[in-house]
């Protein structure tokens, strides 16, 4: 049984208000702001490599200013369990550590104190690691943070590179696509859930 299941946040645990959010700060269509975005911008947000008004910096070079306030407004709105992760969460309390192992700028420290609150034993995020999924230096950096060894701990991510980067590693990996599947994968592992 794994001492410690780690998920990654958006669009595995969580809905992703990330687009939604830009777009209403821009009123841009994500599609073409991100054609004229710096591409690295980011990433390095995401690594803690730049802060928060650096990243907005790279819009207002770009010509595209944005409504910091808006953005916010609508990323705090957008989140929303996806459905039945929230009691597939709870019913591991007590059984294993249950840890966020997200890609994700400093917001995600707001996001753990409110939204997550109470469901999540630690988090732990890009911006704490310097690294970012699939890079081997974030699941190493993790298991470190953690104090485990790779075949101790599960993890759940909806993208496949992700997956790949972390079972090279030996840890155990599911690729999510549902609360019901992700369930049955964490019977097979000796959780009873």
């Amino acid at each position: 049984m794994p001492r410690v299941v780690a998920f990654d946040l958006m669009d595995t645990v969580v809905r992703d208000p990330y687009r939604e959010a830009l777009e209403a700060a821009t009123g841009l269509p994500p599609a073409e702001l991100f054609s004229r975005r710096d591409p690295d911008a980011y990433p390095a947000l995401e690594r803690g490599d730049l802060p928060e008004a650096g990243y907005w910096a790279t819009y207002a070079a770009a010509g595209i200013p944005v409504d910091v306030d808006a953005f916010h407004m609508a990323r705090r709105a957008g989140y929303r369990w996806l459905p039945g992760m929230r009691p597939l969460l709870e019913d591991l309390d007590g059984h294993t550590r249950r840890v966020v192992a997200s890609n994700y700028p400093t917001w995600i420290d707001e996001v753990a104190a409110t939204f997550l609150a109470g469901v999540f034993d630690d988090v732990h995020a890009s911006c704490h690691l310097g690294a970012r999924k699939p890079d081997e230096a974030f699941y190493l950096r993790l298991l470190d943070a953690l104090d485990v060894e790779a075949g101790e701990v599960a993890f759940v991510d909806d993208r496949e590179a992700n997956v790949v980067a972390a079972e090279r590693l030996g840890i155990r990996v599911h690729r999510f696509a549902g609360a019901d599947p992700l369930r049955a994968w964490l019977r097979g592992q000796g959780l009873p859930v």
